[in-house]
C-alpha cells in the first residue's frame, strides 16, 4: 500500500472535488480491484447496499466478485455536493449478465457518500443504489461513447412510455 498522498487533498474546492470524482470514475471503469484499492485507506469502511465490510482485502474481494457477474460495465459519476473532507456523488452504471452482451442489461442509479483522510485516500464509502432491467436500445453507454458526454436524463424513461 502506497503511503504517498493521493491528490487532490482535502479540504476540497469545487474544482478539486470534481477532479476527485472523475478520477474515481476512471479507476472504477478499469474494473481492476488492484488499481482501485490504493485509493482507500487500509481500514476503509464500506457499506454497499446491504453489505458492510472494512479494509483493502475486503474491498478487493468485493470488487472481484462484482465484476465476475457485471459484464461490460460502464460507469458515470457526477459531483453532487462537497464540504471539507466529504464528497457526495450521484452515479449511474450499466452492465450485462454475460460477456458477449447478448443477455439482459441493467442500469444502477445511486448515491455515494465519501469521507477522506488527510492523505487524500477514502476512509469511508457509503453507497445506496437501485438496479433496473433495461433493453439494449435503452442503454446510454453503447459502443465507444464517452461516459462523460451528454446529459443524464432525470428519472428513468422506458421505451414503453
Amino acid at each position: 500500500m502506497s503511503s504517498q498522498p493521493l491528490h487532490p487533498l482535502p479540504p476540497f474546492t469545487a474544482e478539486t472535488a470534481h477532479h476527485k470524482v472523475k478520477a474515481a470514475q476512471d479507476k472504477w471503469n478499469t474494473k481492476s480491484p488492484k488499481l482501485i484499492s490504493p485509493a482507500y485507506t487500509p481500514d476503509s469502511i464500506w457499506r454497499n447496499r446491504d453489505q458492510f465490510f472494512k479494509g483493502t482485502e475486503a474491498i478487493e474481494r468485493f470488487l472481484t466478485k462484482k465484476w465476475e457477474v457485471e459484464h461490460n460495465y460502464r460507469l458515470r459519476k457526477e459531483l453532487f455536493a462537497f464540504e471539507n473532507n466529504r464528497i457526495a456523488v450521484e452515479f449511474w452504471y450499466e452492465y450485462s449478465q454475460t460477456p458477449d452482451k447478448s443477455s439482459q442489461w441493467y442500469r444502477t442509479y445511486g448515491l455515494e457518500h465519501w469521507v477522506f483522510a488527510d492523505d487524500g485516500r477514502m476512509k469511508s464509502r457509503q453507497m445506496s443504489g437501485n438496479t433496473i432491467a433495461i433493453k439494449d436500445e435503452e442503454r446510454w453507454f453503447k459502443g465507444c461513447v464517452d461516459v462523460n458526454e451528454g446529459e443524464v436524463p432525470r428519472g428513468h424513461i422506458s421505451l414503453k412510455e
